[in-house]
């Protein structure tokens, strides 16, 4: 289909790299190797190709928003304070979304008229397993059900307003539920939002009467995209990753996974895909990909082969 028939611009791989306009890498092997995900392939070419050319759109665009902010400010006669800028990455489970935001976190806080950028997960915005249990949803996290969207809400409203410090609640991967500990965000220039539910809106809600969310506070959003076979595929190697790494914890919810063998645990990750993560992808997160600014269309190896930008 012509871009002139749908909403957005089209890059492949080689167009989108030449966007690039010289901007500096910032980031050697061994940031990369701290920022990768658990089974993915994130290489040099892979940041200087996609992630820089998208650092500087995003640098662009916040300059941009803080020049109409000083219109507004000039207009009314008084400053507003700093209000962040933020970005929201939406996506499948297993897609890269987590390495994609702590990849852009890195590159932005590196741009000389932006150094404070946070990050916040909305996993942490999730009920405790306890409320899940006793309202029968603990098959269903990632469901839109399943989160607490009126702390999120406000969470992220609270930072936008400019308000001096803000505390997140933090989700734990290992014991699988909400722990006590808080996150303090304090005054970000740019504020990462990372999560499967950063797109949805009141459509996607419908057991809540609450009609703000977090897609209203966007500045920007990204959606990572992959094919479901291949998103599938890549749930299963994280499966099998962490069932060698962090299940082997005693503590991990998980760890009962490790007395399977190969081919049982295989198994057991595919039932989980099917049954909860292809279920959320097709009903949940899928259909919010075209609210997206701009699209990430990944093909073998996580690598981007597509970047599509709304016009």
């Amino acid at each position: 289909m012509s871009d002139l028939l749908t909403p957005y611009l089209s890059f492949d791989r080689k167009k989108w790299s030449e966007l690039r306009d010289a901007v500096p890498m910032t980031l050697d092997e061994a940031d990369l190797e701290k920022l990768r995900g658990i089974n993915e392939h994130l290489t040099m070419d892979e940041v200087q190709d996609i992630y820089l050319p998208l650092s500087r759109l995003l640098n662009l665009y916040v300059k941009a928003r803080k020049g109409r902010t000083q219109v507004l400010e000039h207009f009314l006669g008084e400053k507003n304070g700093n209000v962040p800028y933020v970005i929201g990455i939406a996506g499948s489970v297993a897609v890269g979304k987590s390495t994609t935001a702590r990849l852009l976190k890195a590159l932005l806080e590196r741009w000389p008229e932006h150094p404070k950028v946070e990050l916040i997960t909305t996993d942490g915005f999730l009920h405790p397993n306890e409320v899940l249990n006793k309202r029968n949803l603990m098959k269903k996290k990632g469901f839109p059900e399943s989160y607490d969207i009126r702390r999120l809400v406000e969470f992220v409203s609270d930072v936008k307003s400019g308000k001096p410090r803000v505390e997140a609640p933090v989700y734990s991967h290992l014991v699988y539920d909400i722990t006590d500990e808080v996150k303090e965000v304090e005054q970000p220039d740019i504020l990462i939002v990372e999560g499967l539910n950063v797109l949805q809106s009141g459509m996607d809600y419908p057991h809540d009467p609450h009609r703000v969310f977090i897609s209203d506070f966007l500045d920007f959003s990204i959606y990572v995209d992959a094919e479901g076979e291949l998103l599938k595929t890549w749930y299963i190697e994280r499966f099998m990753a962490f069932r060698r790494g962090a299940f082997q914890n005693p503590s991990s919810y998980f760890h009962h996974y490790t007395l399977l063998s190969e081919q049982e645990a295989r198994n057991t990750a595919a039932g989980i895909w099917e049954e909860i993560n292809g279920k959320n992808l097709v009903e949940n997160i899928l259909p919010t990909r075209e609210r997206a600014g701009l699209i990430l269309q990944k093909g073998n190896n996580h690598a981007v082969q597509t970047v599509k930008v709304r016009k």
